[in-house]
């Protein structure tokens, strides 16, 4: 039999969902997506995404203290990349009991991401 997640790691992947959970966090999570591996420097997510400075370094902050982003300083730059594997685990805890135990969703459906 499948062992449990424990409440720790519940309690770790609900606080990322959180962070997500906030619309100009989940549009600053999809544009470093677009652009992965690379990554933008804060600079460029502000302005693709018409955001102010004090509120998107809020937001990358949030992002940031859950693991869903990385941080890379480029001389005065700061340069954020989605954190991929984090949210590989992420996703793998979602999925772990529809795709083993009652096959809701048969696994091949389930969009890996490369590594």
């Amino acid at each position: 039999m499948k062992k449990r997640t424990d409440p720790e790691e519940v309690s770790r992947f609900a606080d990322m969902l959180a962070a997500m959970g906030a619309e100009p966090r989940l549009r600053i999570m999809r544009l470093l997506l677009s652009e992965h591996p690379d990554g933008l420097v804060v600079g460029e997510i502000g302005s693709e995404l018409g955001m102010a400075g004090s509120s998107l370094s809020h937001h990358l902050d949030k992002l940031k203290n859950e693991g869903l982003v990385s941080v890379k300083r480029e001389s005065t730059f700061l340069r954020y990349s989605a954190n991929t594997e984090t949210l590989q685990d992420l996703l793998g805890f979602l999925y772990a009991e529809c795709c083993t135990r009652n096959r809701a969703i048969e696994p091949e459906a389930i969009v890996r991401i490369a590594k």
